[in-house]
């Protein structure tokens, strides 16, 4: 795996986490390491867009984002899941999916 789609990995896994800190922060000192997360958070994303279509990093980084936030709230928060939520994460998912290869046969033509 290209490592610069390992930081891609790592942004949206930062991401997630201080998302859930924001929603159980009640000290000073959880804000504290939740902006230390966030400034971790956003070296990664700096680093995945070195290599790769910003674009492609920030629709990957943004669905992932969002799905993530999604369940965090059905399975942490006591949130609801229904047909509609779910229609727009498969569709966010096959959206970012489609834009990744949409971005790999543009490399692949630029490059022939």
């Amino acid at each position: 795996m290209n490592k610069s789609w390992f930081y891609v990995f790592l942004t949206s896994t930062f991401e997630l986490l201080w998302v859930y800190g924001f929603s159980t922060a009640d000290k000073w000192w959880h804000w504290a390491i939740i902006v230390g997360i966030i400034v971790v958070d956003f070296h990664f994303l700096a680093k995945a867009c070195e290599q790769l279509p910003t674009g492609t990093v920030y629709a990957v980084f943004a669905a992932a984002g969002a799905v993530g936030t999604v369940l965090m709230d059905v399975y942490l928060f006591g949130g609801t899941m229904n047909g509609a939520k779910l229609f727009f994460i498969l569709l966010l998912v096959v959206g970012v999916i489609f834009l990744k290869m949409a971005d790999g046969k543009e490399e692949k033509e630029v490059s022939a």
